[in-house]
């Protein structure tokens, strides 16, 4: 048994995950047709743990990460505005393409999935006109309608902190304890690190964040098979089967942003943008094989400057600086997937909504360069701005091992666009910086 699992710890996460969807579908779908039974629905137990967990971590991840981006990289005074400009339009454009897209595509319409409305109650006071009347005598005489009994999936549910600071404030002892017994153990590995100046607490703090989100991402597969076997049970394989329009949706949007950038590069640029794709190609292939810009950035680099010939400062603003902050195809991503949980709803988000979506995917996007499964961990904060179910996040995740890796090459490719607008339309001559 031990041999088994240390073999299953040893799978890379997405196999886990493949695995665990398969089992999920098979386990549904033999519920769907023998008759879904009561208990059915704990199978979404971890899967909301999960995200829970996932939603108290993110807003303090993104803060850290933030925080350390902008402390640790150094800027030029005279060039922080427009790198600032050119980042925040790229991001902009990339969400609005990504919301474009799921709007024309609609990959969600179809699997019907919206929930039933709620029985009326005699605690509604909405349920019958001449109840509301009645309720509200007995209200103004004092009388409370009794709460609903919670069963035991929701009262262990709401003792996972919403927040790293809602135990502390609702007086939630399992909560405090939940937290103590997370972060006390991600501290054990970084007890003995020296902390001698601010940016070595900021480190330390992102260091042992990231260690809580690794623990949580261990037990990913367990809530993907879990919600994928309850929602198989309910509504068929159809929810699936828009998986496959949701993947041609981000692929599509992803392939319109990469279009933007080179007709950027084609029209602010020196560089051609056949040189640039031949130049960069190894930088583009690592980042959609290792599914990491920061693991890309000295690829990135190295191609800039010496099979494109931009550069220094241009080359390190675009691929050292720029990646730190450029996560145009998880911002894109993220509304892709906004619309498409909408949409399984059969929920319309109003413009307003969409706009909230834009603007927290740009906030959410910054400095999440450095965070694991940044498109994960930033998705809950879209999810909750908007009011959406982030229990849709892990049936999202089924497939987002393979997203991932085509959204980090487009994050590659955004840093790549920006170096070349930045190296401006003169290429560099024999009397200025030489590459090295």
């Amino acid at each position: 048994m031990n041999a088994l699992l240390m073999h299953w710890k040893r799978m890379p996460l997405y196999v886990r995950i493949l695995i665990a969807l398969l089992i999920g579908s098979v386990i549904g779908y033999i519920l769907n047709n023998v008759g879904k039974p009561d208990w059915v629905v704990y199978l979404e137990l971890p899967s909301k743990t999960i995200l829970r967990m996932l939603s108290m971590l993110a807003p303090p991840l993104v803060l850290v990460a933030v925080i350390q981006a902008l402390v640790k990289t150094e800027i030029p005074a005279g060039l922080a505005r427009r790198l600032g400009g050119l980042l925040l339009l790229n991001t902009v454009v990339a969400i609005l393409i990504g919301l474009f897209v799921a709007n024309v595509l609609r990959p969600g319409a179809g699997a019907n999935l919206e929930k039933p409305a709620p029985k009326a109650t005699l605690a509604s006071k909405e349920a019958d006109p001449d109840k509301k009347l009645i309720l509200e005598t007995m209200e103004t005489a004092g009388y409370k309608a009794p709460e609903p009994k919670k069963d035991v999936f929701a009262a262990f549910i709401d003792n996972v902190p919403k927040s790293i600071g809602s135990p502390l404030n609702e007086n939630n002892v399992i909560g405090v304890i939940i937290l103590a017994l997370m972060f006390g153990v991600a501290l054990r590995k970084h007890k003995d690190t020296a902390v001698k100046t601010v940016v070595d607490v900021i480190d330390v703090a992102f260091a042992t964040l990231v260690s809580v989100l690794m623990g949580v991402l261990q037990w990913v597969p367990l809530g993907v098979g879990g919600v994928v076997a309850t929602i198989v049970a309910d509504k068929g394989l159809a929810p699936l089967l828009s998986l496959g329009w949701f993947i041609l949706a981000v692929i599509v949007a992803l392939i319109l942003q990469a279009v933007w950038y080179l007709t950027r590069i084609q029209f602010s640029s020196w560089a051609s943008p056949k040189l640039v794709l031949i130049g960069c190609r190894d930088a583009l292939v690592m980042a959609f094989s290792t599914a990491s810009s920061t693991a890309t950035m000295p690829v990135t680099y190295q191609c800039l400057r010496e099979k494109v010939g931009l550069r220094e400062r241009s080359a390190s603003l675009g691929a050292l600086v720029g990646s730190n902050f450029n996560n145009d195809g998880t911002a894109l991503y993220e509304a892709v997937a906004a619309l498409f949980v909408a949409q399984l709803l059969g929920i319309k988000l109003t413009l307003m909504a969409q706009v909230v979506v834009v603007l927290t995917s740009i906030v959410a996007s910054v400095g999440a360069a450095g965070i694991p499964e940044a498109g994960l961990v930033t998705m809950a904060l879209v999810f909750n701005a908007v009011g959406l179910d982030t229990g849709f996040i892990a049936l999202i995740f089924s497939v987002d091992w393979f997203l991932d890796r085509c959204r980090t090459a487009i994050n590659v490719m955004g840093d790549i666009n920006i170096a070349c607008i930045l190296d401006g339309r003169k290429r560099e001559n024999k009397s200025e910086e030489q590459p090295v």
